[in-house]
């Protein structure tokens, strides 16, 4: 037997309602049309939904096992018309994503394309912010996805490794340090840096390790930019501390020199997190599924 989904609405309005008119009103329906809606549903499924007294329509043991089943069929199949919406891009859908300043200028916008590519209904929004500041936004679920410091990721969080990358710094070939392949940072501490703009999340982080030092960061001048950075320092005017992957690209193109830094804090990790995998949207599961596939390609190269 077929089910009508007209006949669901109204057993539920009934429900919700506690009287058959009430329920017919809301539809609206002609009294004696849900009258024979309801009576045609029992005679054809042999189940009484509804008993009636002074209280109004009550719920039968049959009836609430009927109506429980019922709610959950016509969320279901409100959720697959959202979905076929959001499919033929008759609905806009937005994700929050927060990152910190490695992941959204270094990895993210190579990994995000073929995902905005295949979904062309999905805006994204996506927000820089410190690591501490990601893990309190997906805490809140302020932020459908976090890309943050993995060592900041608690356990009743779910999360999956993104990316491994380490902190070197960037120097002109003419600059004292540059005859090196390996320092400490408290070696590089008497010398000027390119610095990143206060509020950047990676700046802030770079700073307070200094400050652990006892020696704040001597810095010369705010660059807008990793590659703003590159060319300060390609024209002598400090060093800059850079991820590997963007301070190799620039030494190739500029000339300038890498050293790694050889503190334990300079190998870092970014890890996807999301607040349960349970409450996640199709899409955001979606772009969760890309992210932890281009980290897994990476990898693991063909």
């Amino acid at each position: 037997m077929q089910l009508n989904l007209i006949d669901l609405r109204l057993i539920l309005a009934i429900a919700d309602s506690g009287s058959l008119s009430r329920a017919a009103a809301e539809f609206p329906l002609a009294l004696s049309a849900a009258s024979n809606r309801l009576r045609q549903f029992e005679e054809r499924h042999a189940v009484i939904l509804f008993k009636r007294d002074s209280a109004g329509m009550i719920a039968t043991p049959a009836g609430k096992i009927v109506l429980e089943q019922a709610r959950r069929i016509l969320a279901e199949t409100e959720q697959l018309q959202h979905t076929l919406q959001d499919l033929s891009g008759q609905r806009r859908i937005k994700l929050r994503l927060a990152a910190t300043t490695v992941a959204n200028n270094t990895y993210l916008p190579a990994a995000l394309g073929p995902f905005l590519a295949d979904y062309p209904e999905i805006d994204l929004q996506l927000e820089e912010k410190s690591s501490r500041q990601i893990l309190a936004a997906v805490q809140d679920k302020d932020a459908d996805i976090g890309v943050l410091d993995g060592n900041l990721v608690p356990e009743t969080l779910y999360s999956v490794p993104f990316r491994h990358f380490r902190l070197v710094l960037l120097v002109s070939a003419k600059h004292p340090l540059a005859s090196r392949q390996h320092c400490l940072l408290r070696d590089a501490l008497s010398y000027y840096f390119i610095g990143l703009p206060k509020e950047r999340a990676i700046q802030g982080f770079i700073e307070g390790i200094a400050m652990q030092h006892g020696r704040p960061l001597k810095i010369r001048v705010r660059a807008p930019s990793f590659y703003a950075q590159a060319q300060l320092v390609a024209q002598e005017a400090g060093i800059a501390m850079l991820p590997e992957i963007t301070a190799q690209r620039h030494a190739r193109e500029l000339d300038a020199r890498l050293i790694y830094l050889d503190d334990p804090w300079a190998s870092r990790e970014l890890r996807l997190c999301v607040f349960s995998l349970g409450n996640l949207s199709p899409q955001a599961a979606q772009l969760l599924h890309y992210l932890s596939q281009s980290a897994s390609e990476e990898r693991n190269p063909a």
